[in-house]
Parts: structure tokens; C-alpha cells; sequence
């Protein structure tokens, strides 16, 4: 069974870059005002998963990317492992889920509002 086609992403809400000036190691988050520079990352956190299984499955994740040649890296951010892409990547990244079964989870927004 494919542990992908049972996965459900979620984008965390801020924009982030590189900390510390080491790619792939710590991320930050970006101020509002620093939005689209060129370190600017999306992340992706499991919803479906937790603990180790959610660590194996964004190693298998950014596997499923790095065969397309997209640049990411798993860091835990909160204590959970996320996957962090560079924004300019971000259609790309969750084509590619999509195709695996990722299901890609999306904030519904109150239509009463």
C-alpha cells in the first residue's frame, strides 16, 4: 500500500528563508514586508500523519520531489517534521503531490462572512 495516497498536506501560513545562512538546516519566518524575495520558502506540514511515520513520509515526499529536481529539505519547525520549498515551486511541488494521492488540505473560508 502507497503510505503517500493515505498522506494529507497542509501549507503553513507564514512565508520563510534559511536561517542562519545554512540551506536546508533552520528556517524563520519572513517579515510581511520581505514577501517574494528570492529565499522565500513555503511550508508543508502532515496532517495525516504524526511522530516517526510522519518523518518517513516526508522523506518520501521530498524523494518523490528530488525526481523532478526540486530543491527541499524536512525540518522540524514546532516539533513536527515540515517540508520547506521554495516558493517559486510551490505549483510544481503540489502537482507532483497531487499525482502521488497526496490529498492537499485548504482552509474553507465562511461565506457568511
Amino acid at each position: 500500500m502507497n503510505t503517500l495516497q493515505h498522506s494529507v498536506v497542509h501549507r503553513l501560513p507564514l512565508s520563510y528563508r534559511w536561517g542562519g545562512g545554512t540551506a536546508g538546516a533552520r528556517v524563520e519566518p519572513l517579515l510581511l514586508s520581505n514577501i517574494d524575495a528570492d529565499d522565500d520558502l513555503i511550508g508543508l506540514t502532515l496532517l495525516s500523519h504524526h511522530g516517526q511515520q510522519a518523518w518517513d513520509v516526508m522523506q518520501m515526499i521530498k524523494d518523490a520531489l528530488a525526481e523532478i529536481q526540486l530543491d527541499c529539505s524536512v525540518v522540524e519547525w514546532e516539533g513536527e517534521p515540515c517540508l520547506f520549498v521554495s516558493r517559486h515551486d510551490e505549483c510544481a511541488t503540489t502537482c507532483r503531490l497531487k499525482n502521488f494521492g497526496v490529498g492537499i488540505a485548504e482552509p474553507f473560508k465562511d461565506a457568511s462572512a
